[in-house]
């Protein structure tokens, strides 16, 4: 697929077929992640890719948005470190913001549909993915084929009118 196709076909999906993703484009999505840009290049995340159904469906359980991640074939965990302070927190989570767009645009350029979730209960997410107490379980991001239709190009967007969002300008 064309960057511009999989920026346009990229939408939330939440209900998967139960075939296996391979390695080689997990691993791929997990790359786009990897390579998405991070202020002053810090790269404060880390990624937990889980493909366990059981672990699965123990993490569908983190925030009452994650339901989906029950049945997705693979979920992807973006970890990062507890702030020092507010600054931080805010430029860690405008990072991980990029990571997931990157990952999610990746995916949809392979025909994977993928779906983000917060996380709410963190002493779950940690104990589930065996992630340390100084650090946090920021988003999931689940993935998988879609079970209702292939990912294509959305030529109607249910989105605001563009010619309302952008400014030439001034406001």
């Amino acid at each position: 697929m064309e960057t511009w196709d999989a920026i346009r076909a990229r939408r939330n999906v939440r209900s998967y077929r139960p075939d296996p993703i391979p390695d080689a484009d997990l691993e791929r999505i997990a790359e786009a992640g990897w390579r998405a840009p991070s202020a002053s290049n810090r790269q404060h995340w880390d990624f937990v890719l889980v493909t366990d159904r059981e672990q699965l469906k123990e993490l569908s359980t983190v925030w009452r948005g994650a339901g989906h991640i029950a049945g997705a074939a693979a979920a992807f965990a973006l970890v990062i470190p507890q702030p020092d302070d507010e600054r931080m927190r805010v430029v860690d989570q405008y990072d991980l913001g990029q990571a997931t767009y990157a990952m999610m645009v990746a995916a949809a350029d392979l025909g994977i549909g993928t779906g983000h979730s917060s996380v709410g209960d963190q002493e779950a997410a940690r104990a589930i993915l065996g992630v340390p107490a100084d650090h946090d379980v920021a988003y999931l991001i689940g993935a998988g084929y879609p079970a209702d239709r292939p990912l294509r190009p959305i030529v109607k967007p249910n989105r605001r009118p563009f010619n309302e969002v952008l400014h030439h300008d001034h406001w």
